[in-house]
């Protein structure tokens, strides 16, 4: 059994870790905003999305950290349900005209709706009474409610994804393994994403996923990896692709109205950013996850916050889901809810390392 000052010891370690990942997220936040800068000063582009992206996030993990260290319990449930709320009551999550199919909206309310029902989850993990826990499930089996109502289907899996995940990281020792598991699944996806976009999969699964993906889409991403071929180092400038892509410029003369992206942010990052926008993309999230590995809430808490997070990694790598401040904002709150070190009592833990 570790003596008193050993485990004080390894508590100062800990927490100059995770100091120090909180200044390795400012470094790498401020370093998507400056990068963006650069490219679009090198191509004329229009990096006001990316720099809006960027304060939402830390915007958002900051109002999360303080309420969660504030209100451990109800913090997460208010925003929970605030989520849902913004999903009924604007269902498109942005104002002027909307994008019918084959694009839409539809990924964005999911994102909302998941990252909803991560923050319930969280609140459930973090109270002590069952009968509480069993109480403060009803946000939680709300979000689910809310995509039927909707009629998200790609919703009510995220919610669904995200639960499942949540009752899972309950009986989970050590959450170094869970984290690598969130990390190798978002890989998965948007090598997934890469792989269609460059006619690399079998006729038959590429076929399949063409006919969920809709023809459109997917020549959109194909544009996409067209022009971070051309310039690997610095892609064509923020918020040119839909000047530069020929099947956006298609469809904004005719039907349905394009927005001008390609609905998948890797690719996205890759076209109009170059290498190191999709390198950077990858370190927000990877600093997000060892933000959620270092924390000393329980690790119930830190695993359903990586979960919902990778849903929305996973939403993100075939949409344009970080498109609409209300995502980006609200993946910021629910990192900085995790991450949070409450003023209450409450169980802590050290940080398990991976396995």
């Amino acid at each position: 059994m570790p003596s008193a000052d050993a485990a004080d010891g390894e508590r100062r370690n800990a927490s100059g870790v995770r100091n120090a990942s909180d200044v390795a997220g400012t470094v790498i936040l401020g370093a998507c905003a400056v990068w963006s800068l650069a490219t679009a000063a090198a191509h004329n582009g229009r990096p006001e999305g990316v720099l809006l992206a960027v304060l939402a996030v830390a915007a958002g993990y900051a109002a999360g950290r303080m309420s969660g260290a504030l209100l451990p319990v109800a913090a997460p449930c208010a925003w929970a349900l605030a989520g849902v709320a913004l999903a009924v009551a604007v269902p498109h999550l942005a104002p002027g005209p909307q994008i019918v199919a084959p694009l839409g909206h539809a990924g964005a309310t999911a994102a909302v709706l998941a990252l909803s029902a991560g923050s319930a989850c969280c609140a459930v993990w973090a109270c002590r009474s069952r009968a509480a826990r069993l109480a403060l499930g009803v946000p939680a089996v709300a979000t689910v409610v809310a995509s039927v109502v909707l009629g998200s289907a790609a919703g009510g899996v995220a919610c669904g994804a995200v639960l499942v995940c949540s009752l899972a990281a309950g009986h989970m020792r050590h959450r170094g393994s869970g984290i690598l598991g969130l990390a190798l699944a978002a890989a998965l996806v948007a090598g997934l994403t890469w792989a269609v976009a460059s006619h690399h999969l079998p006729g038959g699964l590429a076929t399949v996923l063409d006919g969920h993906l809709t023809s459109h889409r997917v020549r959109l991403w194909h544009d996409a990896l067209d022009m971070a071929r051309q310039d690997a180092a610095l892609g064509v400038g923020p918020g040119r692709f839909g000047d530069l892509s020929a099947t956006a410029t298609a469809t904004a003369t005719g039907l349905p109205p394009a927005d001008g992206k390609p609905h998948s942010a890797p690719l996205q990052q890759a076209a109009e950013q170059g290498v190191t926008g999709v390198v950077l993309l990858a370190a927000v999230f990877g600093w997000v996850l060892h933000a959620l590995w270092r924390t000393p809430r329980p690790t119930p808490i830190a695993l359903t916050a990586g979960a919902a997070l990778t849903v929305l990694a996973a939403i993100a790598s075939a949409g344009n889901a970080l498109s609409f401040t209300a995502v980006t904002a609200g993946a910021g709150v629910l990192a900085g809810l995790a991450t949070a070190r409450p003023f209450t009592d409450e169980v802590q833990e050290l940080p398990s390392p991976p396995g």
